[in-house]
């Protein structure tokens, strides 16, 4: 008995052959501008007073910022970080899971051009587990100042 083979028209590129179907992935759904009107400016932008503290801690003792660059830094960093977990919730989603990850929080920076704040990241990301599993194992230890 022979098998019968289906039989497939002609292609436009004169071929007998079906091209493989290309699956797009799912778009995000776009903010719309009255989502974005919802939100404060103090709720999209990181704390001052967090931001202050973090730039005073690398310029020397004597030294004083000024108010409009603390409140330049804060926009800017807190864009930063919406940029970059954005990037890593469209990986989550096109990957149909809810949870950004910290190796998510990688790949987008590395997708994005910061491949030299990633390298430096995934040293901290390893040694935050390290430090996590030990005090997982050990859940009474106490905290001894020597």
């Amino acid at each position: 008995m022979s098998e019968i083979q289906p039989m497939i028209a002609p292609q436009e590129d004169g071929s007998g052959s079906v091209p493989e179907t290309v699956h797009e992935p799912p778009q995000p759904t776009p903010i719309t501008d009255q989502e974005v009107g919802e939100y404060r400016e103090q709720d999209r932008f990181l704390p001052i007073a967090n931001v202050s503290r973090i730039m005073k801690q690398s310029v020397p003792h004597t030294a004083k910022i000024a108010k409009d660059a603390k409140e330049c830094v804060q926009e800017c960093v807190s864009e930063f970080i919406s940029f970059i977990t954005s990037e890593a919730a469209e990986k989550c989603q096109m990957e149909k899971r809810k949870t950004i990850g910290g190796e998510d929080i990688l790949y987008a920076m590395v997708s994005l051009g910061f491949e030299n704040y990633a390298e430096t990241l995934k040293i901290h990301l390893a040694k935050l587990r390290q430090h996590q599993a030990g005090s997982s194992s050990n859940p009474r230890q106490e905290h001894r100042e020597d």
